[in-house]
């Protein structure tokens, strides 16, 4: 009886480990279907700061917003009071920022975004030379020691996220996450993206960072901490839409999240054909 036991401990033991590497296949798979899908972030060819007042839009150079496709002159966007509204026709109607509200205009979909007290116009194309000329991302090896339980302080605060646009926003941090790679101990800082989010978001860079992966840094999600842990798992880091297009605007690492050793883990650099 005692040797099924063990045979089977060992069975389990060896399907764990053999389902991880699965488990980070299929994390990518879905993270670049989601990258490549039609509104994903490939289809980003646009960004347009709005000012107080009318903004037209449309095909014709004579459009402060000058678009690829749809009519010569679509419509307008107004700013007022930071609100958003779009008339198109003679017809205006409200648009909410950073929300599924989209102006269709041709191929086109526009939707309105707000950093800091600025707001804009973003612009997906689903014929982006982005996603047309996508050609795959380059990956570490999955490592399961890339993969960390790390002990978790609650520590509530607020600290600044600084953006590639030079605006800067104070996020939420609950508090921070202690663990040991190489032989150091290491803190991460993260922040909710929103409030009532069910996860933490990271934003971090490391000493590879401008070497083999992106300059600017890379993401990563994890759960909610449960009984004063949380596992980071740095096979799951990415690289931000800025790495695929220069009109997202991505936040950069907190200077608390700058890591002093090597992550060998996630996503490398995207390199433009």
């Amino acid at each position: 009886m005692n040797h099924f036991w063990l045979l089977l401990c060992a069975g389990m033991a060896l399907a764990a480990v053999s389902d991880y590497p699965s488990e980070i296949a299929a994390w990518r798979s879905e993270r670049e279907a989601k990258l490549k899908a039609e509104g994903g972030w490939l289809s980003l060819t646009g960004l347009f700061w709005l000012h107080d007042g009318a903004n037209s839009f449309g095909k014709a150079e004579a459009n402060e917003i000058v678009l690829t496709d749809g009519q010569e002159r679509a419509g307008v966007f107004e700013l007022h009071d930071g609100k958003v509204t779009v008339r198109e026709g003679g017809v205006a109607k409200p648009l909410e920022h950073d929300s599924a509200d989209v102006v269709k205009v041709g191929r086109l979909n526009l939707f309105v975004i707000k950093r800091g007290d600025k707001f804009g116009i973003r612009v997906k194309d689903p014929d982006s030379p982005y996603r047309r000329n996508y050609h795959g991302i380059t990956s570490y090896p999955v490592d399961e020691k890339y993969r960390v339980t790390a002990k978790w302080v609650a520590a509530p605060r607020q600290i600044p996220i600084l953006n590639i646009i030079g605006l800067t926003e104070a996020s939420d941090n609950p508090g921070y996450a202690v663990f040991r790679i190489g032989g150091q101990e290491l803190r991460l800082y993260p922040i909710f993206e929103e409030p009532g989010a069910k996860e933490l978001f990271y934003i971090f860079r490391d000493l590879t960072t401008g070497k083999e992966t992106y300059p600017a840094g890379r993401f990563f999600y994890s759960d909610l901490p449960k009984n004063g842990e949380v596992v980071l798992d740095f096979n799951k880091a990415y690289n931000p839409p800025c790495a695929f297009t220069p009109y997202a605007t991505c936040p950069l690492p907190p200077k608390e999240n700058h890591l002093s050793v090597r992550i060998e883990a996630g996503e490398k650099t995207y390199h433009f054909e």
